[in-house]
């Protein structure tokens, strides 16, 4: 059983979440609290697997709150309720960097309570599963905890046994179905070529990997980079606005008809898939209103594939942390266009939701903690390149 906290200084909002969250299987809320500094208090004495924490409260604010949580409990997941606006999405982001792990939307345009309750059910119950889940062992477990794969190697591959040589590092094995008709086969591309587009994929911890990400890359990368983070409208224009201010590299949400450029970052923007297209030598950006994709929009599978087709081989793609299993059949895609793919391992992911499920596809070139993705990932646009244009 996931135990939660719910701190609101709302009665209606706190009596909402605890209603929408007694119905769900699997978790139990063992307390409300009125505001940041009551909320301290009541981690120190409950001690949930999992916090909801409102942003604008009397006292001591969300973002207050968050803050002085990390500096004792690092670990213990908090999501950040947040209402569908400006101010809202600013604040979210800036409860993201103080050490919130994800966020949910209030409802709004909602007719009734059980509308009400059923939107927040909706978001909040699987990220409570996906973020608390791992923290209690169920009863009567026993053994060592579970230790993350070593970079490049699959998690959960037996280790090589003593006197044999291990596995070329970052080449999982691959899926034994065979490739479409037409499209290379995954094991005999031959890795290295020069890359055109960096692709990157993330959901839950998302903004905060990609940040590290980022600002690892240079002003003069001489690729573009295009990305789909799973976030609302609104939200995802505050975050590349915050990341164009906080990373060397220009960062934009994605329009209609932007032209790529190298050392530009695309964001996908909220409720629109992004994909692209060729008018002569340049590749211009579209923005889709086709159905959700594993319950998104933007999907990554939707930009993955869009890439592979343009691109193919010249195309680096990585995915990092997320729920779920977006990105999975674009890596798919990807792959058997010659392109590869790179997996943020398990230990650094928030949830090794969709990493994992690409490296479980047996689709990952590589798989690797957060802080060396954007060393690989240079690594890979300067090949094929003199080192003055590729430094």
């Amino acid at each position: 059983m996931i135990s939660v906290l719910v701190v609101d200084d709302s009665v209606v909002v706190r009596r909402l979440i605890v209603d929408a969250l007694g119905e769900a299987q699997g978790i139990q809320v063992v307390g409300t609290a009125a505001n940041g500094l009551l909320a301290q208090a009541k981690i120190d004495q409950l001690k949930p697997d999992v916090v909801t924490m409102d942003i604008e409260m009397p006292e001591m604010d969300g973002i207050a709150a968050v803050r002085e949580l990390r500096k004792r409990h690092a670990a213990l997941p908090v999501i950040m309720f947040s209402t569908l606006s400006a101010a809202g999405a600013s604040a979210t982001l800036e409860a993201l960097s103080a050490g919130a792990t994800d966020y949910v939307t209030k409802p709004s345009n909602v007719g009734s309570v059980k509308e009400s309750m059923e939107a927040v059910r909706e978001q909040l119950v699987p990220k409570i599963l996906a973020l608390g889940g791992g923290r209690r062992k169920p009863a009567g477990s026993a053994g060592p905890p579970t230790r993350p794969a070593p970079a490049g190697m699959r998690p959960g591959a037996a280790p090589p046994r003593p006197g044999l040589p291990p596995t070329a590092p970052g080449r999982p094995p691959l899926s034994a179905a065979p490739p479409p008709p037409g499209r290379p086969s995954a094991s005999r591309r031959a890795p290295g070529g020069r890359v055109d587009i960096l692709a990157i994929g993330s959901s839950t911890g998302g903004p905060d990997a990609l940040t590290k990400v980022l600002l690892g890359l240079p002003a003069d990368l001489p690729v573009p980079v295009v990305i789909t983070q799973h976030m609302p409208p609104v939200f995802t224009k505050m975050f590349a606005e915050r990341l164009d201010r906080s990373t060397p590299l220009r960062v934009l949400e994605a329009g209609e008809g932007m032209e790529l450029a190298a050392g530009t970052v695309y964001i996908a923007p909220g409720d629109r898939h992004l994909v692209f297209l060729r008018r002569g030598t340049a590749t211009l950006t579209q923005l889709s209103g086709a159905p959700q994709e594993n319950s998104c929009r933007p999907a990554v599978d939707v930009m993955f594939r869009s890439v592979a087709s343009l691109y193919g081989a010249s195309a680096f793609a990585a995915v990092l942390t997320g729920m779920g299993q977006d990105g999975r059949s674009g890596a798919k895609v990807l792959r058997d266009s010659g392109a590869e793919v790179l997996a943020q391992d398990e230990a650094s992911s928030v949830v090794w939701g969709m990493p994992g499920a690409v490296v479980g596809a047996g689709l990952a070139d590589e798989v690797l903690p957060l802080d060396r993705i954007a060393g690989a990932l240079l690594n890979r646009v300067r090949v094929g390149r003199s080192p003055a244009v590729a430094r």
